[in-house]
This record gives C-alpha cells, structure tokens and sequence, in this order.
C-alpha cells in the first residue's frame, strides 16, 4: 500500500508548481519568440539592377518604291515579239527585257535602264509597243523602298535624319533594317500629323502598298530597371515596393522609359534594393514578411 505524503508536506510542494505555472500563463504568446523577427507572408523580390533603354517613336505605315523607272520603246508602230522578265524579277543595268519587231523588219531590243525590281509589267507577245503608250515594264530602282507613315506632332522633334530602325513588313518574317531619310517639315491642319520617309535595306522581295511598321531609335536612357508588376499608380504617385529588415517599405519614384515588360526607375531606388516583384494593396507600409528571391526573369 502506497505512503501518501502528509497534506502539510504535500501544500508545501505543489506551491512553487503552482507558482511557476501562473507565471508562465501571465506571460505574452510572443515572450519565446526573438525580438525583431517578424512573422509574415512571403513574398517575391529581386534585387534592383541597372539597364540602359531605347527610347523608341513607332510608325505605321505603306511600302512605296523610292524611285520608279518606266521603260517604253522610243518610237511608234512597235510590236512585242518575245518577253524575257516578269513582275517580281531582279534586273541588272542593260538587261534584255523583251525583244520587239521594227514596222519594216528587223528586231530590236528592250533594255533595263536601271539595276532594281520589276514591279509591273505590261509586255505580252504580240501586243503593240509605242513611246506614248503604257510602259512595258516598272522597275524599283536599286530595289530600294520606303516606308511612309505619320507621326504625331509631339514626336516630330524627336526624329532625325539617319535614326536606325527595325521595321516589320506584312508577309515577311523577321525584322527588316532602315534608317530615317526625310522628315516633314509641316504637319496636317486638321490631325497634326506629320509625314516621314524610312528608307529599307534588304535584299528581299517587298510588295508595293504593304503594311509595315517602324520602330524608330531616337536615343537611350539608363537607369534602375524593375518589372512592371513592381510599380504601384495611384492618387498618392508611383511607388514600388521594398523589403527593408524584413519589413515593407514604400519608396516613390520618376518612371521613365518602358521596354519588354521593364520599366526605367530615374529616381527612388538605388542598385542593390530589395524590391518586391508583385507589388499590390495587400502589402502596407510596415507589414513583416519573409522574402523570396525570384528566379531569373520575373514576368
């Protein structure tokens, strides 16, 4: 049979117990926690880098051939005897185009005046051939073609004669290169548009009247680059986001120049911040959180 302790022995033991326990139980949740290390929603951040930015004027526009050459024969009375290029055919200066007959017999020749693309061709065997008439054939001179497109006023005095561009053509693939050659020195009344000529450079057959566009360099700026996601609009201006000890920090910034989802920070940021790739209302001024460095590319 067990030996129980007397009761005044067992008040005396039980009391530290009991004290300890009521100390523990007046004790906030936090008192085993470490100070200053905040519990919170992770969050995906990169590290603020510097990048350079082209600053870029887009024209749409239509190919139209820079110079265009119409051969005809120099006298009347002509007839076609025989076709030797077509439409869509690259031609060498003093190539034999077609051969004609002479009223009084005897052949004569139909020469290219020029080196470039045929265009149009009106020659068919046996059909009459004069000076007046339509021309035989069109030639692009040297191939060469431009693209025509309107530019806001407000981008005018950004463009320059000789600006590279890379300009895509409906039906080619691939980027074409060009370069600014004439720019308009009046704009039109009623849309305040403005007419430039980029001339393009390629060895590749182009359709007269197809849609093209321009992507024009008229300079670059470098700066902090954050994606697009980092960058919060609102009545207060434009911030981003930054983690700070662990903790959210709202900086506001100068945004600049934009290019394949980044945005140009020119003010706010410094290379090395900590910066959270999706910014959002969600996140306040202050919150704890536990960062987490984005792989790559953030999207």
């Amino acid at each position: 049979m067990p030996h129980l302790a007397p009761p005044h022995l067992s008040r005396k033991l039980l009391a530290p117990t009991l004290a300890a326990l009521l100390t523990l139980a007046s004790l906030p949740a936090s008192a085993a926690e470490e100070p200053d290390a905040p519990k919170g929603a992770a969050v995906t951040v990169f590290t603020a880098a510097k990048a350079c930015f082209n600053a870029i004027v887009e024209v749409s526009g239509i190919l139209i051939p820079r110079e265009e050459t119409y051969v005809r024969p120099e006298r009347q009375g002509l007839k076609v005897a025989e076709v030797l290029a077509d439409a869509g055919d690259t031609v060498t200066q003093g190539q034999t185009l077609a051969r004609l007959t002479l009223p009084e017999g005897g052949m004569t020749l139909i020469q290219a005046p020029v080196a470039g693309l045929i265009s149009t061709s009106s020659a068919v065997v046996g059909a009459n051939a004069s000076g007046k008439g339509e021309a035989l054939f069109s030639i692009i001179a040297r191939s060469e073609f431009d693209i025509v497109g309107m530019v806001p006023t407000r981008d005018l005095p950004k463009l320059a004669v000789n600006q590279t561009a890379k300009i895509k053509v409906i039906g080619i693939v691939g980027d074409l290169d060009g370069r600014v050659r004439r720019i308009a020195t009046t704009v039109q009344p009623d849309s305040q548009l403005g007419q430039v000529f980029i001339g393009i450079t390629t060895n590749r057959k182009l359709l007269v009247n197809s849609s093209g566009r321009a992507m024009i360099k008229t300079g670059q700026s470098c700066g902090i680059s954050v994606p697009l996601t980092a960058i919060l609009y609102g009545t207060a201006g434009t911030v981003v986001q930054v983690i700070h000890r662990d903790r959210v920090e709202t900086k506001h910034v100068e945004v600049g120049l934009m290019s394949a989802g980044q945005v140009e920070v020119r003010d706010g940021l410094v290379e090395g911040d900590i910066v959270v790739a999706r910014a959002g209302a969600l996140l306040r001024e202050g919150d704890p959180v536990r960062p987490v460095t984005a792989s790559a590319d953030v999207k």
